[in-house]
């Protein structure tokens, strides 16, 4: 009777481990993930394939690439071949066509990304009318190193009408050239931290930095929201005086890097390089370095702007340590320097750009004559850049080939 009753139980027990393993067999079934194959996307439109793959995670990353035979938007080639089993995180590259190439329109469109690049220096900006003043046009002293808010927004109009779009100087010197079809970089750059180029008035009530609308960041950030796709940005070379408003300058500086300006150096005393020992170059221009570094951490341009345009030689003695050198236990690495200057500057991807010796325009009037801003955009009618609107790409023409920077890793493309 016991034995009897033994087997009974070892037999309801193997039943219910028989009943549990076809539960959990059509649990796993039911749930588990089916497997996905990739399909051949090919010849399709870029935005639906996206929209589809996005559901299976990948790590999707997109080339464009001229194809004469694929529709524009369409892709040309994927990395995973169809039927290939895919997986969440599975990193996917795709080449989409952009059309094809039309050389003779880019051609007619003056596309010429070998042209001259104007970088503006500017100074002070003076809250007055330029009859105001007693000099020519919107200069507020002699030789026109600082200019009127009138004037300035003059300036500024011109640029946006001729068709240029301002970058920062970083990204000129980097040949990162980020300009629509058909338009102009220009760089806009502003020396020895005057007060009148970001005035603070007070704090808001959550501690934020109230900008005189006539200053020149407070015109700049005006012109944002008249001209939305004009890239405004410009570059600020201070010494160690920074802008001159103890009680604001680090909020200056931090709001500036981050509304997409830059800051730079212009050494701890606006000090002439000619006449500096190698030591005491050192000192100027990388105690600024260092400085800069102590507010901004690494968020500042390693670019100078050498006062009063010294050394005026690249073969000075101190050039050498304008460009690196060590101070107090800093080291520091300049990777672009600024001349005071008189013409636009060659193209980045020119074989003669030396970004450690930059030519600068100066922003004044002089009734067209001596490099004033009218000469300087007529020197520029015919030889100014014109962009593609492909930053991955350089376009200019055939008889420009010789001018090519051959260490330039970007695709290159000629026109007759």
């Amino acid at each position: 009777m016991r034995s009897r009753r033994k087997r009974l139980k070892i037999k309801n027990i193997l039943l219910l481990l028989a009943i549990l393993l076809v539960i959990a067999i059509i649990i796993f079934l039911l749930t588990r993930e089916k497997k996905v194959y990739m399909t051949n996307v090919t010849n399709m439109n870029i935005d639906s394939v996206k929209e589809e793959l996005n559901k299976y995670n990948l790590d999707i990353s997109v080339k464009y690439e001229y194809d004469d035979n694929i529709e524009k938007g369409n892709i040309v080639s994927q990395s995973i071949p169809e039927e290939t089993e895919i997986k969440e995180g599975d990193k996917l590259s795709l080449v989409v066509s952009r059309g094809k190439l039309d050389l003779k329109k880019l051609k007619e469109d003056g596309i010429n990304e070998l042209g001259k690049v104007p970088v503006m220096m500017y100074h002070g900006i003076v809250d007055k009318k330029s009859s105001e003043t007693a000099y020519t046009g919107g200069n507020v002293d002699r030789d026109g190193y600082n200019r009127t808010t009138e004037a300035f927004r003059k300036d500024l109009d011109f640029y946006y009408e001729n068709g240029y779009r301002m970058i920062k100087l970083t990204d000129y010197i980097n040949g990162n050239i980020d300009v629509p079809y058909g338009k102009s970089p220009i760089v806009l750059t502003f020396d020895d931290g005057n007060v009148n180029n970001i005035k603070v008035t007070g704090l808001d009530d959550s501690g934020n930095i109230i900008i005189d609308k006539n200053s020149a960041v407070g015109i700049l950030e005006e012109y944002k929201k008249k001209y939305p796709d004009f890239g405004v940005t410009a570059i600020f070379f201070i010494h160690s005086g920074l802008f001159q408003q103890p009680e604001y300058d680090e909020k200056i500086m931090k709001w500036l890097v981050a509304n997409g300006y830059e800051i730079g150096n212009h050494t701890l005393g606006h000090n002439n390089l000619n006449n500096t020992s190698t030591s005491e170059t050192q000192k100027v221009v990388g105690g600024m370095y260092q400085k800069l570094e102590s507010i901004l951490g690494d968020k500042y341009a390693k670019i100078i702007a050498l006062p009063y345009g010294n050394p005026t030689s690249n073969k000075h003695a101190n050039y050498p340590y304008v460009v690196s050198g060590e101070y107090d236990g800093f080291k520091y690495e300049t990777l672009g320097a600024l001349r005071v200057g008189w013409e636009p500057e060659v193209s980045s991807y020119n074989k003669d750009f030396n970004p450690l010796y930059i030519k600068r325009c100066r922003a004044y009037d002089n009734n067209g004559k001596e490099f004033d801003i009218e000469m300087v955009f007529r020197m520029l009618k015919n030889t100014r850049y014109v962009s593609d609107g492909e930053v991955d790409r350089i376009v200019t023409s055939l008889s420009n080939k010789n001018l090519m920077n051959p260490d330039i890793k970007k695709e290159i493309v000629y026109y007759e």
